[in-house]
């Protein structure tokens, strides 16, 4: 075989379904910031959307005092919730004959990571709502009242989600707490006095993506994380909700279920599709806390 013909063949063979397949399965694993923030303990196997994972919980067991005899016996309860696999993301884009042959890069490789970046932006806003399941226990500030921070007050408002947490039972031993900001915040925490660089903290362990840590948590920046627009009785303007928590908060699970070339009938090219499924659930509220605030001065109404 010529080597026109192998670089040909090498060139359609980038273009096999199962190739895409497992490329985009490998970009997608631990994408996007808030996929540093869960677990995917019981993903197990989905085949497709609507599929549902079983998760089982124990209940508690009682203690008391041992006088020499023991005259009763806790009845083991246990509980599960379903994680339903709801969200279904496709993606579909035409890559045509002139392009394959003129390409000096690798188009299979480039695609898959402008699908994983589009696929992203949708996960993250997807499991940033969580926010909502933070117990009222967990939260600081209210959409009426919001916490306005400034560069002097944010780890003073950061210690006090730490202090939830903890409150909270959920931070154990060897887990460290993810706190998720977005790039207005960001500009206020450089400005911290507290605030601990990555580069500064040496050989410690960080999440991929955290730019350091402040009152004991790692602190990770996405751009998902926007304004949200509310008018209430006291508030009128925009809100943010940062969301904190430990991985044991939030599980989720995904599968892409399929991805296809086919030969467009119109043109000479190959279409390319592919349909990704994941879905979440809160399993431990508990392990999530949430800082109301805006980042402008206001006067309650």
């Amino acid at each position: 075989m010529s080597d026109y013909a192998t670089s040909q063949s090498n060139a359609y063979a980038n273009f096999i379904p199962e190739v895409w397949s497992q490329k985009l399965a490998v970009s997608l694993d631990n994408s996007g910031v808030m996929m540093q923030c869960v677990n995917k303990n019981y993903e197990g196997d989905i085949a497709a959307a609507g599929d549902t994972v079983k998760i089982r919980s124990f209940g508690d067991v009682s203690v008391s005092s041992y006088t020499g005899t023991i005259s009763s016996y806790s009845e083991l309860t246990a509980s599960s919730v379903d994680l339903i696999v709801d969200q279904s993301k496709a993606f579909a884009f035409k890559v045509n004959d002139i392009a394959k042959a003129q390409a000096n890069i690798n188009i299979v490789d480039g695609y898959i990571q402008r699908a994983k970046i589009a696929v992203d932006l949708v996960k993250d806003q997807f499991l940033l709502a969580k926010h909502v399941d933070a117990p009222a226990d967990n939260v600081i500030g209210e959409d009426a009242a919001p916490v306005i921070i400034t560069s002097s007050n944010i780890y003073a408002q950061f210690v006090g989600l730490a202090k939830k947490l903890k409150n909270a039972n959920a931070i154990t031993t060897g887990q460290t707490p993810w706190v998720v900001i977005n790039p207005e915040i960001e500009a206020l925490l450089l400005q911290s006095t507290e605030f601990t660089h990555a580069s500064n903290i040496g050989d410690k362990t960080l999440r991929e993506g955290s730019i350091g840590k402040i009152a004991g948590m790692d602190v990770l920046v996405c751009t998902n994380l926007t304004a949200t627009t509310v008018d209430t009785d006291g508030f009128d303007g925009d809100l943010y909700y940062v969301l904190a928590g430990t991985n044991d908060a939030i599980t989720f699970a995904s599968s892409i279920v399929n991805v296809e070339t086919l030969r467009d009938t119109s043109s000479f090219a190959d279409l390319v599709r592919g349909l990704y499924v994941y879905g979440a659930k809160t399993i431990v509220p508990n392990a999530l806390a949430k800082l109301v605030c805006t980042t402008t001065s206001y006067t309650l109404e």
